[in-house]
């Protein structure tokens, strides 16, 4: 059966209300792992943050978290390959995985951080949804695509999340729609709702946090 991927509705108002008072508690850094062995205990449910370099995946975490510089971690030199864990109120993971696709690293460098990724992707026990982002300017990337098949093996729900939506006019939009759905019509762990974010004018953040208060044990 052909499944249709369509944005996500606006969250009603009970929702909304428990997306808003999740964040309200609070994030922090907690840290970053560069193994599996440094992990930290799989205690509660987690999400992760996928998406190419450049993808305003920390644009769009600091947005959620309503912290100006918490993902700032994630791009600075020397950490770059790490996958960092910041606690969501007491109840929570976020954890922010770096971008992939960069092609300026040694190849013994993204050798090892593709490793790390696929051990984390396909056996974390509290990994409850992958949020993979997508530039709306540019659409699916067949990199991306590797991650998604990745997420396919490990029977990982996967949502897109389409950012920089403010960076396109809204004819184009259809269009983008039309060609990510395409993308993920062969993806079984495609979750079929799509997430339309701008950080910058927050488009899609409520949205995105009442999905996330939802997603428990």
């Amino acid at each position: 059966m052909q499944i249709n991927f369509t944005p996500a509705p606006e969250p009603d108002d009970a929702r909304r209300e428990a997306g808003r008072k999740l964040f309200a508690h609070g994030t922090e850094f907690l840290k970053g792992v560069v193994a599996m062995s440094g992990l930290p205990d799989a205690d509660r449910p987690e999400v992760c943050f996928a998406g190419r370099s450049n993808v305003g995946k920390s644009s769009l975490i600091n947005a959620l978290t309503n912290r100006k510089n918490l993902a700032r971690a994630s791009n600075t030199p020397g950490r770059t390959q790490e996958i960092n864990f910041f606690t969501l109120a007491d109840s929570h993971y976020l954890v922010d995985l770096p971008g992939y696709g960069f092609a300026k690293a040694p190849v013994a460098v993204v050798e090892k951080w593709q490793r790390l990724l696929k051990q984390y992707l396909s056996g974390r026990p509290s990994l409850r949804r992958a949020f993979v982002l997508i530039d709306s300017r540019h659409g699916v990337k067949p990199v991306d695509d590797e991650i998604m098949s990745l997420l396919d093996k490990s029977a990982v729900t996967f949502q897109v999340v389409l950012t920089k939506a403010d960076k396109i006019k809204d004819a184009a939009r259809p269009a983008l729609i039309e060609g990510v759905s395409r993308a993920l019509a062969k993806h079984p762990a495609a979750f079929p709702e799509l997430i339309v974010t701008s950080s910058e004018k927050g488009d899609g953040i409520e949205t995105l946090r009442a999905i996330i208060s939802g997603i428990v044990d």
